[in-house]
């Protein structure tokens, strides 16, 4: 019996719902369909917003408004996903979620796959919790595929469960703000349940997602993530998956209310910038426009570890243990297309230090400033 799973905010939802249904559910011969927005930010794809179906080649219909991403599909340069690289290692099936018709698009979407599949359970699935954000708060950075997911599922005649995994691991709202909406505790994460996506893990650069897998691996402290350097706490609590009303996380979440009628993208972005006083895809245009004027570090191990000692060092002084491989390759000035590369020559180099899929900064040595690789 097929199970329908909703990343609400893409990238790193989608790998995450591929642990919820091997956690939940366990069937290896009945994976879910997993569907998900290809939005994953300026480190993989250099085109700020996310990507629509004419954006790639090679997806295969599934409905008149829902298309597969199959392993063969490919973006259109100079687009970049990580989807068909996910079709490729995992046997869920990717189906894409296309935001450019609005509210009324993504819910005519589900309308169809609910009617194609006949799904046995359909899940909302949201790392971090973010979904639950009313609009204002100060610490939210990425409301909108959220709400727009949220707005859809809750225009769907069909029952649908509201998910919360990692409360708090986005950084957008602590797990305190978020203490109080979260319902019954569904499951909590292990090690083993990491086990179907750590190849994964290896080289996607979702910072929820992977701080998710290593609190289920036991890992605990604070991370440092993102540009900013938010720093956020690893607990007991890191792991878990809680189930949310779908109707209160609605009355909660202006902007869902507010783009539930809307038929484009930018009518959602509109509303975005009235409701919540941005649109994360402006962040994304300017921070394009930022990043062409900015000079990429040569990836020179010497020189890449020295920086590293410095800003661990700093990093230790303000209470932090580990980081992402993302926030690394922009404290060292690098691009996104040196991720990969900067996190072998750091694995090669300090293997102990590598938490997977985190980087430790309590097991530094002081010596590593001076040593040569």
């Amino acid at each position: 019996m097929t199970r329908l799973i909703v990343a609400a905010g893409g990238g790193g939802d989608a790998v995450a719902a591929a642990m919820l249904d091997a956690a939940l559910y366990g069937d290896a011969d009945d994976q879910a369909v997993i569907l998900t927005y290809a939005w994953d930010r300026l480190l993989i794809d250099p085109l700020p917003g996310p990507r629509g179906a004419d954006d790639f080649t090679g997806l295969e219909p599934l409905t008149p408004a829902v298309w597969k991403v199959s392993r063969g599909a490919r973006p259109i340069a100079p687009a970049g996903s990580t989807l068909p690289r996910l079709a490729a290692e995992l046997p869920h099936t990717f189906a894409l979620i296309d935001p450019r018709h609005g509210a009324e698009g993504v819910t005519r979407q589900l309308e169809e796959l609910v009617s194609h599949l006949e799904p046995a359970s359909i899940d909302l699935l949201d790392v971090g919790g973010d979904i639950l954000a009313r609009g204002d708060e100060p610490t939210l950075k990425s409301p909108l595929a959220d709400a727009l997911t949220l707005a859809a599922c809750c225009q769907v005649n069909a029952p649908i469960r509201l998910l919360v995994a990692g409360p708090g691991l986005d950084g957008e709202l602590s797990h305190e703000d978020l203490r109080s909406m979260l319902g019954p505790l569904v499951h909590t994460f292990t090690a083993q349940d990491t086990e179907p996506i750590s190849p994964v893990l290896e080289w996607h650069p979702s910072e929820a997602t992977g701080m998710l897998a290593a609190a289920a691996r036991g890992v605990r402290g604070t991370c440092e993530v993102r540009d900013a350097g938010l720093p956020i706490p690893l607990t007991n609590e890191s792991p878990t998956v809680h189930e949310v009303d779908l109707d209160e996380a609605l009355s909660r979440n202006e902007l869902a209310r507010a783009i539930m009628s809307t038929t484009t993208l930018d009518e959602v972005e509109a509303l975005s910038r009235e409701v919540c006083g941005f649109s994360e895809i402006d962040y994304e245009r300017n921070k394009v426009l930022w990043l062409k004027e900015q000079r990429p570090t040569n990836l020179n191990a010497e020189s890449v570890l020295a920086q590293l000692a410095k800003f661990e060092a700093e990093a230790r002084g303000r209470g932090v243990t580990h980081t992402t491989f993302r926030r690394l390759t922009e404290v060292l000035n690098l691009d996104g297309s040196q991720r990969d590369d900067l996190r072998r020559l750091l694995i090669n180099n300090r293997p102990e230090q590598y938490a997977a899929p985190l980087w430790s900064i309590t097991n530094a040595k002081s010596t590593h400033a001076g040593q040569t690789p």
